[in-house]
């Protein structure tokens, strides 16, 4: 079972994704700031982060920067954010961010861009 950490602020939000992903099949821990996700990477059992861009402490920018620069891990990241303009998403992907998907989050769309996202990772060659 695929695991996945959840940076989530809105405790309402974090709670609907947690649900809809594990009846999924994933198992789920949550972090509600930058700080929370920090600790929680220490758990190598974690497959995927998903986080909010806009959260206290630590940005989801920040945590990607992070992961990417100071880690250097390739752990895939998802991020989302109501702050959906293209300045925001081109850095997040230049700073190494896997996916972005703006908000409101349709979780059904969550999960197929879950999937894509796994699958890359686990086959390298489906990139090219």
């Amino acid at each position: 079972m695929k695991h996945l950490l959840l940076g989530e602020d809105d405790p309402m939000l974090a709670s609907l994704l947690k649900y809809k992903l594990e009846k999924a099949g994933y198992r789920v821990s949550t972090a509600e700031d930058g700080r929370q996700v920090k600790k929680s990477l220490a758990d190598n059992s974690i497959d995927m982060i998903i986080t909010d861009i806009m959260m206290p402490y630590f940005s989801g920018m920040e945590l990607v920067d992070f992961v990417r620069n100071i880690l250097r891990s390739d752990l895939p990241i998802l991020l989302i954010s109501s702050a959906s303009n293209e300045e925001n998403i081109l850095k997040a992907f230049s700073l190494g961010a896997d996916d972005f998907i703006s908000k409101p989050v349709s979780p059904s769309e969550l999960q197929v861009r879950i999937a894509r996202v796994m699958g890359k990772i686990r086959n390298p060659d489906a990139i090219n």
